[in-house]
């Protein structure tokens, strides 16, 4: 028997505009990672969303992302490291006072979309965003792309590290995830994105755009919350994953 974490982006929402179905996702997921209101979200939404998480059980991250709202924080900014530690400390610091006033603690920090793929390959970025974690609560846990810059970071400076797949992206030779920009980035095949997460589960590989495999370990699996179909693929990951005997569980209680 396995056990897996199971992490949805949410509280992407932002003043009139709804995006998402945070309330009916966190039925199935164990971890949230709330946007905190550079790429998404705003005031409002934070609070809104942590409630909803607390209310159902489900442990809360921050996910700080690069500001640049209109760009839902997925294009690359030239920023020095400097700048990356100044937005964790920032961000993180906001979502951890709304956790706080409702009477819960944060679980773990993921870094969001641009940032998160800068800090997989540039070790100086990955290690001022550790720094920044480590430097508000050595207890939080940092989830990164698995085998990346990023986790190794974190282990260096002393932070638990939560290696991190994604079931519906495709992956590169060195590790890293397919370009958004590319056609074939995203797995919209329901059933190929499970195997493949499963194999990655199981096996600890996963077949690149180059069909080599390549080694893997997933402590936990992204499901983005703003996709079509996220509602439905996270209940059928959950169906699929007691058919195979794994639990899925939040990293903090493993």
């Amino acid at each position: 028997m396995g056990f897996v974490d199971l992490n949805c982006d949410l509280g992407e929402s932002f003043g009139a505009y709804k995006l998402g179905m945070d309330n009916e996702i966190l039925d199935y997921v164990t971890s949230a990672n709330i946007a905190c209101g550079f790429h998404a979200g705003d005031p409002s939404v934070m609070r809104k969303t942590v409630t909803l998480a607390l209310g159902k059980g489900v442990q809360i991250g921050a996910h700080p992302g690069l500001p640049d709202l209109v760009g839902f924080g997925r294009r690359p900014m030239a920023i020095s490291p400097q700048e990356a530690y100044d937005m964790v400390i920032y961000q993180v610091g906001a979502l951890q006072a709304f956790v706080k006033a409702e009477g819960a603690s944060m679980q773990h920090v993921k870094p969001h979309g641009a940032l998160y793929n800068m800090a997989a390959k540039d070790p100086k970025l990955s290690e001022a965003i550790a720094e920044a974690i480590y430097a508000i609560d050595p207890e939080l846990i940092l989830f990164g792309l698995s085998g990346s810059q990023l986790t190794k970071a974190g282990e260096k400076i002393g932070l638990r590290v939560a290696h991190e797949v994604f079931s519906d992206r495709t992956y590169q030779i060195d590790g890293s995830l397919t370009s958004r920009k590319e056609p074939n980035a995203l797995i919209v095949d329901k059933d190929q994105a499970f195997k493949q997460v499963l194999r990655m589960i199981k096996e600890g590989l996963v077949k690149t755009e180059q069909e080599k495999d390549i080694a893997i370990k997933a402590d936990t699996i992204c499901i983005h919350g703003d996709g079509k179909a996220a509602l439905t693929f996270a209940r059928d990951i959950r169906q699929g994953f007691q058919a195979e005997n794994i639990v899925v569980q939040a990293i903090r209680t493993k």
